[in-house]
């Protein structure tokens, strides 16, 4: 058309063996399909206020939402594009972010436990087994430290089955997160001691054994112990 071409009404065929169209046949224009008026519906009348109160009334759309998302949450466009993909699925992630810091940690906890929750039994997100509001409150325990993200899974999971309050599953089940340095600095000690072969390996450049002395320490804790902590004491002590 900007080269001064005209369009044909046709209609096309496509031509598996070239890759592209060819013309089928010409099309009538619109008279010629015999459209008339019918004189029992008046005229529609759409005037500007009328459509800027439609406007006004509009939710915001998908792609919209996506670039807010983006923007306002930085997340990534695959991230916000899963979580866009269902109105009900990006309230739920908006409603769990917006009351927790670390967005991030919302959305990853949204699209990877409570999406494999949904998709692994007869839910949806108009009815989920975990309100977000729980979700929020279980994702502030970890933000916190009161809870590592092992214990976090669990009560996740407990959630999931009773729709219990995390507080409470956290106090009933004794999994608050163990950070004091004093206490956890006997047990790596302890757990060194009684794995001389592994010591002596690792000292002797068997490094990879720092993750089996990581296991045997959250072992001995039941799970409890703030990762980092014992990170930083078993770097020490090794």
């Amino acid at each position: 058309l900007e080269d001064g071409g005209k369009i044909i009404q046709e209609t096309r065929l496509w031509d598996p063996s070239k890759s592209r169209t060819r013309s089928m046949r010409g099309k009538e224009e619109a008279h010629d399909y015999r459209y008339f008026p019918d004189p029992d519906l008046v005229p529609l009348i759409v005037d500007d206020a009328w459509l800027e109160n439609e406007k006004n009334q509009m939710p915001e759309l998908p792609d919209a939402r996506l670039a807010r998302f983006m923007d306002e949450y930085k997340l990534t466009d695959y991230e916000a594009g899963v979580l866009t993909s269902d109105r009900g699925l990006a309230d739920y992630f908006e409603e769990t972010a917006d009351q927790i810091t670390d967005k991030k940690l919302a959305a990853n906890w949204v699209m990877g436990p409570l999406l494999g929750l949904l998709k692994s039994g007869d839910t949806s997100i108009k009815a989920p087994p975990v309100p977000a509001g729980n979700l929020a409150q279980l994702l502030i325990l970890l933000e916190k430290g009161t809870i590592n993200a092992n214990a976090a899974k669990t009560v996740f999971e407990e959630m999931a089955a009773s729709s219990g309050d995390p507080i409470e599953i956290v106090r009933k089940k004794g999994l608050e997160q163990v950070s004091d340095q004093s206490e956890l600095d006997g047990v790596v000690r302890e757990v060194i001691k009684s794995n001389p072969k592994e010591h002596e390996a690792y000292k002797n450049g068997k490094t990879k054994l720092f993750s089996f002395f990581m296991g045997q320490i959250m072992k001995a804790t039941r799970g409890k112990a703030d990762p980092k902590v014992v990170t930083n004491l078993l770097k020490e002590q090794l």
